[in-house]
C-alpha cells in the first residue's frame, strides 16, 4: 500500500476484489437460472424472484456500506500508523453489523408480506416470493458478516482471501441449488424455498470462513469484543464515508421496485427487467470490486498525503474501469440470446433481449461513475458521491422511465422505450461527475505538497 507502483498494486488488489463482486452476482444468477427451469411454476418463481430482489439489494448495501467506510477509514487509519484506532473502527464496524441484521430478522418476520403484495396480485406469486424473502431476512446474518470482513481483509491488502471466502460461498451456493430446487438424493423438493435455503447456506459458509482469515491474518490492529463497545466518534466517521455508499446501494434497490411498478402493467416485462438487472449487476460489480481496490489505494495515499501516487490511483482507477465496462458491453450486446436460454425466460425473451440491447450502451458511463464515487469516497468527497447517486438511481431515471411509460402501454418496441431511459440517466450523471472530480482534485490533491 506504501511502496508498490499504484498501477501493480490495482491490479493484485482489484482482481481479487473484481472476482469476489462478480461471484456475488453470481449468487443471484444461479438461483435465477436454475428456478427458471422448475418443472412447475417457472414464470411465476422468475416474476417472485424479480420482486424480492430489491429487499436483497437493500441488505447487501447495508452490508457493504458499512464495509466501505469502515474500509477507508481503517487504511487511513493505518497509513497515519494508528493501531489503537485502527482496533476501535473494526470492532465497531462488526457491533453495526449486529443492529443491522436486526432490523433484517424484523423485517423478515413482519414486513415481508406486504412489500411482495404491493408488487403483485398473483397468489402464486406472492407465496413464492414471501417464502423465499422470508427466509433470506431471517438468516441474512450470513451476507452482512461477510460483506464488512471482506472489507476488513481488503483495508489491509489481503482482497485475496476475502476471494476465497467468496468462490466457498458460491461453490456450496451453486452445488446446494439444484439438489435443494428440484429434490436430488434424500434432499425433499422445496422449489424456490431450496434456492432461498442454498444462498443463505452459501451466504453463512462464506462469512465463517472469512471470520477465521480475519481472527488469524489481520494483526496490524487487536481484537476481542472490547473494540466492539458503539465509540459515538469512529461509528460517525464510519458513516460520513459509508453512508453514501449505503444509500447509493440503497436508492439501487428504490430504483428496482419503481421500476417493478412502472412495468406493473406487463408481467412480462417486468420479469424481463429483474432478469437483466441480474446480468446488469454482474457487470457493474466488475466495477464495484475495481471501485473497492481505488478507495483503499487513494484513502491511504490520503493519508500519506502523497500527490503523486493519489493522482496515479485516480488514473490508473479509470483506465481500468473502462477496459472491464468495454468488455462488458461487447459480452451483452453479442450473446443475448445464450442469456435468455441461461434463465429459460419463456414469454419474457423479446423483451429480455431488447432491455440488454438497449441499457447495455449505458455500462461505460456507469462504470466511469461508480469510479468517481469510489474516488470521492477515498478523498472527503461523500456528498459528491451522493449526488451522483441521487442522480443516477433517482431523480433522473426514475421520471425519465415513467414519463416514457405514459406514451407506451402496450408491445415489445413501446417498452423499449423505457430501456433508453438508463443510457440517457448515465450520460448526464457522468458529466456532472467530471465536474466534480475536477473540483475535489482542485480542493484536497493539487493543494498537498
Amino acid at each position: 500500500m506504501k511502496d508498490m507502483p499504484v498501477n501493480k498494486l490495482m491490479i493484485q488488489m482489484g482482481i481479487p476484489m473484481i472476482l469476489s463482486m462478480a461471484l456475488q452476482a453470481v449468487y443471484n444468477i444461479v438461483d435465477s437460472a436454475f428456478v427458471g427451469n422448475m418443472r412447475v411454476g417457472s414464470e411465476a418463481a422468475l416474476n417472485a424472484l424479480t420482486l424480492v430482489f430489491p429487499v436483497q439489494m437493500l441488505m447487501v448495501a447495508a452490508g457493504i456500506g458499512t464495509g466501505v467506510g469502515t474500509n477507508a477509514l481503517l487504511a487511513r487509519t493505518l497509513g497515519q500508523g494508528n493501531r489503537e484506532k485502527a482496533a476501535k473502527v473494526a470492532g465497531n464496524s462488526l457491533f453495526l453489523g449486529v443492529i443491522i441484521y436486526v432490523v433484517c430478522l424484523l423485517f423478515g418476520i413482519f414486513g415481508v408480506k406486504a412489500y411482495i403484495s404491493s408488487q403483485t396480485v398473483d397468489a402464486e406469486v406472492l407465496e413464492m416470493g414471501v417464502s423465499y424473502l422470508r427466509i433470506c431476512c431471517v438468516i441474512s446474518f450470513g451476507i452482512i458478516f461477510f460483506s464488512l470482513f471482506e472489507k476488513l481483509l481488503q483495508a489491509t491488502g489481503r482482497s485475496l482471501y476475502s476471494t476465497i471466502g467468496q468462490v466457498v460461498g458460491a461453490v456450496v451456493n451453486i452445488i446446494l441449488d439444484p439438489i435443494m430446487i428440484y429434490g436430488i438424493g434424500p434432499c425433499p423438493e422445496m422449489g424456490v424455498k431450496g434456492a432461498a435455503y442454498a444462498t443463505v447456506i452459501g451466504q453463512v459458509a462464506s462469512a465463517v470462513l472469512l471470520l477465521i482469515f480475519h481472527m488469524k491474518l489481520n494483526r496490524e490492529f487487536g481484537h476481542g469484543p472490547k473494540y466492539m463497545k458503539p465509540n459515538a466518534s469512529v461509528i460517525k466517521e464510519i458513516y460520513a464515508i459509508g453512508l453514501p455508499a449505503i444509500i447509493a446501494q440503497a436508492l439501487m434497490s428504490i430504483m428496482v421496485y419503481v421500476m417493478n411498478l412502472i412495468l406493473k402493467f406487463n408481467p412480462s416485462a417486468q420479469t424481463a427487467y429483474g432478469l437483466f438487472y441480474k446480468v446488469q449487476q454482474f457487470v457493474l460489480f466488475l466495477a464495484f470490486g475495481l471501485r473497492d481496490a481505488i478507495t483503499p489505494i487513494i484513502a491511504f495515499a490520503y493519508g500519506m498525503r502523497s500527490k503523486k501516487r493519489i493522482q496515479d490511483g485516480i488514473k490508473y482507477g479509470l483506465i481500468y474501469t473502462i477496459a472491464l465496462m468495454i468488455l462488458g458491453i461487447a459480452i451483452t450486446e453479442i450473446f443475448p440470446g445464450a442469456f435468455a436460454m441461461l434463465f429459460n425466460a419463456g414469454q419474457s425473451r423479446e423483451y429480455f433481449i431488447a432491455a440488454m440491447r438497449v441499457i447495455s450502451v449505458s455500462f461505460l458511463f456507469a462504470g466511469i461513475n461508480v469510479a468517481y464515487q469510489g474516488i470521492y469516497q477515498a478523498l472527503d468527497g461523500g456528498l459528491e458521491s451522493l449526488v451522483i447517486s441521487l442522480l443516477r438511481q433517482l431523480i433522473i431515471i426514475l421520471p425519465l422511465a415513467g414519463i416514457f411509460s405514459l406514451f407506451v402501454r402496450n408491445g415489445q418496441m413501446g417498452v423499449s422505450l423505457i430501456w433508453w431511459a438508463f443510457p440517457i440517466t448515465e450520460i448526464i450523471s457522468c458529466f456532472v461527475g467530471y465536474v466534480f472530480l475536477k473540483k475535489i482534485r482542485k480542493n484536497r490533491v493539487d493543494v498537498l505538497n
